[in-house]
């Protein structure tokens, strides 16, 4: 796992995508004609409201310790057509961090091979401009054709080009970062951007804000939002804004939610948004992606002529995935953190835990670090991981006069961690890789530097989306004849399908692929249509999962019987987990609290038992 020589370590916002359904800060959406809008504002501040939106058609104000019923009361008014609950909106990320050195030469982020961006030309001249609708983008960066960037101030929220935290910088970034030699490559890169700066300090919008947002975007000529958030309720005027853009012959795109269960989040759960759902490096499906199900139940009639009708509509969930998971991307100028290390003067990869600074000298094993050890004076720690916490191990190690401090990883892949709360060492500790364990032990010396960086990565179907976002502007560019819909439709129609054969509720239509897509609509013309996959059929096989707690530890048992090849395959949240003994009986083993699937099926076939689901 030789690398180059940073890795950055974030923090990113973690959110959920599920709220009550109570108005959030007491605030409500009122529909009003436009041409009695006045009449009623007046109306509201007379009985305690505090306007917060002035959008076409409906204004969104505070009536500070009333609910829905109470307001509705108040404003007794035949020009007023609705009220309704103004629903919150956060921006969608998780933890996250990878490898990579933006500082000194440009990086290419996975996701843009495996979408295969990097094979279709930005076509600049097709006039296409993306409208981000997040926590603005930072001027700081200068990894941004500028003059192609415009934005939208806000008096609650501040100016469009200074960071609400770097969520909206990150996002901007996958779009459109320039290729121009360092920093990162978005998925279209130096196309144009309008940028709606909707998140507050604390970190949160309201569904009336998106709505608004829509007709900026809409005025600022732009053919495709992109909204990297969430939350829970539906809410009619933000559907009919994104869906009046869509009809207009845009596309709107929107996360489908990080808290890896079966949730519907809006705005991506309504028809007219394209929803996205987040697939790491190896093409398996994030933990943390939301699924919720294509179908939805409508009940008409009262008494003996109740009728309930359940029908299937892949627009209200994951229409594809992309890459989301350790994405590397822009930062506001120093906001995140970086790391680099390298030993006998070979680079690896590594990960930031604590304390900046820089480090080098001959190293010294400290096995697992559960005491001080005079020879790691002067020296830097290699540790590996387990019996005791990270802290204890790096505590130990600068009580032992060690300079910095490298733990190991016990299991395949990179650490990553921190120290805790309540860090009370001072040397620049990292993290390191299982794979990269011999090398690092045979190594006579080792450097260690932590520092701040503009580039960082985060995690989340936050990431995806904007993938998708860039994507569809690379693709429209090359055929800018199409409407929103119709590259919609060329996205789902070549996109790799991953997980369960054919349409599945994780990838949607599967992974997307711009080069397919390309070459789809060159072959079809914009209006090719989906093709969708046959379902496959289930077979014979029976599986159960049982789940439970053992040393700190999520355990599921899995069992079953009827399977008929020597080995079968368990299929996890869509995803192969692991390929084992057809004896009838596996125990799954992680950390990570959610919504978990199982399917067991004879190896490499589609021959499959039916799912079963467990929580945590």
């Amino acid at each position: 796992m030789k690398a180059s020589k940073f890795t950055t370590s974030i923090i990113a916002l973690a959110v959920t995508a599920a709220f009550s359904a109570q108005a959030a800060d007491d605030r409500y959406i009122i529909k009003v004609d436009d041409s009695k809008k006045g009449l009623v504002k007046a109306l509201a501040k007379k009985l305690g409201g505090e306007l917060k939106v002035d959008g076409k058609g409906f204004i969104a104000a505070s009536f500070a310790g009333k609910d829905l019923n109470q307001v509705k009361g108040l404003l007794n008014n035949p020009h007023i057509q609705m009220i309704e609950e103004d629903q919150r909106r956060v921006p969608l990320s998780v933890y996250s961090d990878t490898v990579g050195n933006p500082a000194t030469t440009q990086l290419t982020p996975y996701a843009v091979v495996q979408s295969q961006a990097d094979q279709v030309n930005f076509n600049a001249g097709a006039g296409m401009k993306v409208c981000v609708i997040d926590s603005g983008l930072d001027r700081s960066n200068q990894d941004f054709i500028w003059n192609n960037i415009t934005g939208t101030n806000d008096s609650g929220t501040g100016n469009w080009d200074e960071n609400g935290g770097p969520h909206g910088t990150h996002v901007a970034g996958t779009i459109g970062a320039a290729d121009n030699g360092f920093g990162v490559v978005g998925m279209a890169p130096g196309v144009d951007m309008h940028i709606v700066k909707v998140f507050n300090e604390a970190g949160w919008g309201y569904s009336s804000d998106l709505a608004y947002a829509a007709n900026i975007c809409s005025g600022a000529g732009a053919n495709i939002i992109s909204m990297s958030l969430g939350g829970g309720g539906a809410n009619s005027t933000e559907e009919n804004a994104f869906k009046a853009f869509t009809e207009s012959g845009g596309l709107v795109v929107a996360a489908a939610g990080n808290d890896g269960n079966n949730v519907r989040s809006f705005p991506a759960g309504y028809s007219s948004v394209m929803m996205i759902g987040a697939n790491d490096n190896n093409n398996a499906i994030a933990d943390f992606s939301q699924f919720p199900s294509c179908t939805s139940t409508t009940t008409t009639g009262k008494g003996k002529n109740r009728t309930t009708t359940t029908t299937t509509d892949e627009t209200i969930c994951v229409e594809v995935t992309a890459g989301g998971v350790d994405t590397l991307s822009t930062y506001p100028a120093g906001m995140a953190t970086s790391a680099s290390m390298s030993a006998d003067g070979v680079a690896f990869a590594s990960s930031s835990m604590e304390n900046a600074g820089s480090a080098s000298g001959n190293t010294f094993y400290m096995g697992t670090a559960e005491s001080t050890n005079s020879g790691a004076n002067g020296n830097i720690c290699l540790i590996d991981r387990g019996v005791i916490s990270f802290h204890d191990k790096v505590q130990n190690c600068q009580n032992s006069g060690g300079v910095g401090a490298m733990i190991i990883n016990n299991e395949a892949g990179m650490l990553y961690a921190t120290l805790g709360d309540a860090n009370a060492t001072t040397i620049p500790a990292i993290g390191a890789a299982y794979e990269d364990r011999l090398a690092l032990l045979a190594a006579s010396s080792a450097e260690i530097n932590i520092g701040a960086s503009d580039y960082g990565f985060m995690s989340g179907t936050s990431m995806a989306t904007p993938a998708v976002s860039g994507m569809a502007a690379l693709v429209w560019s090359n055929h800018n004849g199409c409407t929103g819909t119709e590259i919609r439709d060329a996205l789902k129609s070549t996109a790799e399908d991953n997980g369960t054969a054919g349409h599945d509720d994780y990838f949607g239509h599967g992974i997307v692929k711009a080069k397919a897509a390309t070459d789809y609509l060159t072959a079809n013309g914009c209006g090719g249509g989906v093709v969708t996959p046959p379902p496959v059929e289930g077979g014979d096989i029976i599986a159960d999962a049982s789940a439970y707690k053992a040393k700190g530890k999520n355990k599921v048992d899995v069992t079953w019987s009827g399977a008929v090849t020597s080995s079968v395959d368990i299929i996890r949240n869509g995803s192969l987990r692991i390929t084992t003994a057809n004896d009838g009986a596996y125990t799954d083993s992680f950390r990570t609290s959610g919504s978990f699937t199982y399917k067991v099926c004879d190896q490499g076939t589609s021959n499959c038992s039916t799912e079963t689901t467990v929580n945590f």
